[in-house]
């Protein structure tokens, strides 16, 4: 089914406003598409255009006009206080953090509950990669077939993490953003180089407290993610019983492990970023450069940047740009760090 944007939208990403009035004009010209891939970095806006976009099927008809002839925004409120008749919003709620083969089927059989002649039934699936491969296959006849006047949006971070078979089901749009850098442990770390900065960097007792902080958080990732893997493994395999073969145990725990370890690299190299950002403003202060990533930390980048030469800052930069790639390697992580933050930091 046509729709906008292209089916193969490639590199390009969008606003959300951009987004938004491609849809509206497509669902105006009655050439809506029924299943939509929203893709992009965490603060892009995903659950926004989301309920924009229920908004507008729900009212089918837009905010109106103004009395300057201007198209009114209709503001819509947090996408979970849309859920009801008609709209079903689907996370991921077990322990495992991943959303089953059985929350899938309890959204597509509320699909095919009659609604009204001309209402509209919507599915919203929030961290679609989290759905497990099993959830994903279940779901793959009613994204190619849904019921009539349903609209089924996918909400995700990570779009590579969908199986390419529900990818070609759907119209991609990917929003345009930047990664929540205060999420998952970036806000200690924020916390912990803005202390660092009152002090003063230049000695191994700073550089050391901050590879403690970095380190701590790394900890507390990756047991959350091993923890998942292993609730996952659990009830899949308190679900599918004696249906399977006798290896798959074996198999599916190697797997599920493989997952631990990549959002575990994942979170790593987000507080990497972190890291980065928050020395790229002291630069930005050291040079008087604009655009601050942490406007709210500019007294201590300020701070860092009074007490540091040019040169001296570009150095501490490459230490961290060498860190993340030694990492990259079959370096010890611990022993890595430690050089790395001295490095950096000391």
């Amino acid at each position: 089914m046509p729709g906008p944007p292209n089916q193969h939208c490639g590199a390009m990403a969008f606003t959300v406003d951009r987004a938004f009035d491609l849809i509206s004009g497509a669902h105006g010209r009655e050439r809506l598409a029924h299943a939509f891939l929203i893709s992009g970095p965490r603060g892009s806006g995903k659950e926004e255009l989301a309920a924009r976009l229920v908004k507008l099927l729900q009212s089918d008809g837009g905010g109106g006009i103004d009395l300057f002839g201007e198209p009114v925004k209709e503001e819509a409120p947090p996408l979970d206080e849309l859920a009801g008749d008609g709209v079903r919003i689907l996370r991921p709620q077990s322990k495992s953090r991943r959303i089953t083969v059985d929350s899938i089927r309890e959204l597509e059989k509320s699909l095919h509950v009659v609604a009204g002649p001309n209402a509209w039934k919507i599915g919203v699936i929030a961290d679609a990669d989290r759905m497990v491969p099993a959830a994903e296959n279940a779901f793959l006849k009613t994204l190619e077939e849904p019921p009539p006047r349903t609209l089924l949006l996918l909400l995700t971070e990570n779009p590579g993490a969908l199986l390419p078979t529900v990818i070609s089901r759907c119209v991609r749009l990917p929003l345009i953003g930047t990664p929540g850098l205060l999420e998952g442990g970036g806000r200690e770390l924020v916390e912990a180089l803005n202390a660092a900065a009152s002090q003063g960097f230049g000695g191994p007792a700073i550089a050391l407290g901050l590879k403690a902080v970095f380190s701590a958080i790394l900890v507390e990732r990756k047991a959350e993610a091993e923890a998942a893997g292993k609730e996952l493994l659990k009830e899949e395999e308190k679900a599918l019983k004696q249906a399977v073969e006798g290896d798959w145990l074996k198999r599916r725990e190697e797997a599920l492990k493989a997952v631990a370890e990549s959002d575990y690299l994942a979170d790593r190299d987000r507080l990497f970023d972190v890291l980065q950002s928050w020395m790229a403003d002291v630069l930005r202060a050291k040079t008087g450069s604009g655009g601050l990533e942490f406007a709210e930390c500019a007294g201590e980048t300020a701070a860092v940047a009074e007490g540091e030469s040019l040169p001296g800052l570009l150095t501490r930069m490459d230490a961290l740009e060498e860190l993340r790639a030694n990492l990259r390697t079959n370096a010890q992580e611990q022993l890595a760090l430690e050089v790395g933050f001295l490095k950096a930091f000391g």
